[in-house]
């Protein structure tokens, strides 16, 4: 199929080299020269595993531009991967898509046949059959559901993983206009998708609303572990990880997302949640669950600084090891770590930091504040506190040896039960999150 992917982020150029992968004509288009001349030159625009070796594995079926007409004329189905950052009020801000449908609209003036327009970016609820239809039809001239469909189609996917994540989703979302858009979109995944996913077909708001509503039910699945993981410092003999084992079992419940450790970050989880209760909120409905989940989650900060303050006592230096908000990216938005760090510098401490992928983007951010470490190594021996803050899988393969030191023992706070006490009982004391241990 000849399919045009708007938007060569994160998200659109993952996208557009995965169809390509599977034999699709693929154009994309990008208002940022950069994109393009990287992906036309068959280089990855963005940092993403797996996403080169698809790009290297399909240069011939993948193209690039600035000139929305031409990759609109040359295909029948455009995906519009575009931001819509929050805007003031706590909504998605749909600037970036009208822009795009617009220029897909006027582009359709000039080609006859069906094309379907799927807006994959994250919407309110409401505007794809809004004013997304709205400024479609009045570019377009056409009428959506006769010789224009439109979908909304969003992906659930995770930086560090989108490939992965795009290959084999959990289950295919699609919010259409009418039923011949909905069959391209499906027979376009179908081709895709290495496995044989639902396909959960509604119309444009239920998807809206399903997609918004998929993220903050996840993110309380977090912060309710997180709320246990605080009870159980408190609680003598309590373990986080013992209770959230345990009510992972329960079918009802299951284990994803169900560990006491840090508070959720990235580009989506947080804002997600902003959005559900602003959402709910205009329509003079309640999300009191959702607002809590937020609450809860801006606390986590809250609880690591004065934990890792309390290890500190009257020493100064403390490392933080993982300034990603997750691992496998080098993402920092809403990142624990970036904000641990800045916290504990505010509070007068030596801060020194590392992170395997994101220590130039966070240093941007922090700046003069902390002291950038080039390996976990050199960062452990800076300091007398350690805080492990992303879960990152070469952490666990620090030497014990490395915590050694001649005076006294390296304190060290394991967010997320890396190291093995057992093996680092010679040279540090590890403690963890989620247990009483720390005179909460």
């Amino acid at each position: 199929m000849q399919v045009s992917v708007i938007g060569l982020g994160k998200l659109g150029a993952p996208l557009a080299a995965v169809l390509a992968s599977k034999g699709h004509q693929v154009v994309g288009v990008d208002v940022n020269p950069d994109f393009v001349r990287a992906l036309a030159a068959g280089k990855a625009p963005v940092e993403e595993p797996g996403l080169q070796a698809l790009i290297d594995a399909s240069k011939d079926r993948l193209s690039a531009t600035t000139d929305y007409e031409a990759a609109v004329l040359a295909s029948e189905l455009s995906f519009i991967i575009v931001p819509t950052p929050s805007d003031t009020q706590g909504g998605f801000s749909n600037n970036y898509v009208l822009s795009a449908v617009t220029a897909i609209g006027k582009a359709l003036r000039k080609k006859s046949g069906y094309h379907v327009v799927n807006v994959t970016s994250t919407v309110m609820p409401g505007s794809t059959g809004g004013e997304i239809r709205r400024a479609l039809e009045e570019a377009s001239g056409r009428t959506v559901g006769k010789d224009v469909g439109l979908c909304y189609n969003p992906e659930f996917i995770a930086l560090g993983s989108v490939v992965r994540d795009m290959l084999f989703p959990d289950m295919l979302l699609i919010g259409e206009s009418d039923k011949r858009a909905g069959d391209v979109l499906e027979g376009i995944y179908k081709s895709t998708c290495e496995k044989n996913p639902p396909v959960m077909r509604m119309n444009l708001v239920n998807a809206e609303l399903t997609k918004i509503s998929v993220n903050t039910y996840v993110t309380t699945k977090i912060s309710y572990a997180n709320m246990l993981a605080d009870m159980c410092e408190r609680l003598d003999g309590a373990d986080v990880d013992v209770v959230t084992t345990a009510l992972g079992m329960d079918t009802r419940i299951g284990g994803k997302y169900l560990k006491g450790g840090l508070g959720y970050g990235g580009p989506c989880f947080p804002r997600d949640n902003v959005a559900f209760g602003h959402l709910a909120r205009s329509l003079g409905a309640r999300a009191d669950i959702a607002e809590a989940t937020d609450r809860l989650n801006r606390h986590q900060i809250d609880r690591l600084a004065l934990t890792a303050l309390r290890l500190l006592d009257s020493r100064s230096r403390v490392g933080v090891l993982g300034l990603s908000y997750k691992t496998a990216t080098s993402v920092i938005e809403e990142s624990q770590g970036v904000a641990l760090a800045a916290r504990l510098s505010e509070e007068g401490k030596e801060v020194f930091v590392h992170d395997p992928m994101a220590l130039p983007g966070a240093m941007a951010v922090l700046q003069d504040k902390v002291v950038p470490m080039v390996s976990a190594e050199e960062c452990i021996r800076a300091v007398d506190v350690l805080v492990i803050t992303t879960p990152w899988p070469q952490f666990r393969d620090i030497p014990p040896a490395a915590f050694a030191r001649s005076g006294a023992r390296l304190q060290v706070l394991d967010c997320w039960r890396l190291l093995p006490r057992e093996k680092f009982a010679a040279v540090a004391d590890i403690h963890y999150l989620g247990r009483k241990e720390l005179g909460a």
